[in-house]
Parts: structure tokens; sequence; C-alpha cells
């Protein structure tokens, strides 16, 4: 199993809390968020990779 401690926790701490708060404020149904959010937080790392890749966009216009 990974474990990641320190410095390198914080970070996919902080990543991940983003990731929530876009997932939050993306124009997707209800049940994606739902699944989406369960997604990173189950799999923190792996699931954030796979949201940034694939994941519902948030409402503001991406630059």
């Amino acid at each position: 199993m990974l474990e990641v401690t320190g410095l390198g926790g914080v970070i996919i701490l902080a990543l991940d809390i983003w990731a929530i708060v876009s997932i939050v404020g993306s124009s997707a149904s209800t049940g994606k968020k739902v699944l989406w959010t369960l997604l990173v937080l189950l799999l923190p790392v792996v699931g954030f990779i796979i949201w940034l890749l694939a994941g519902p966009r948030s409402t503001a216009s991406r630059v």
C-alpha cells in the first residue's frame, strides 16, 4: 500500500481539496459530483489524476 507522509501528504491533501471544490462547483449532475468526490476521497493520488484528466470542469472559464 502506498503511504504518503510529511510534505508529500500535505501537497496531496491540498490537491484533493482543490479537486473536490472544483467538482462541487462544476455543472455536472449531482450523481456525477458524488461519484467523482468518492473517487478522489477513496483513491487520493490516482483519483486526483483521473479527475484531472477526465473529470467535470468548473463553471468558471479556464484560460
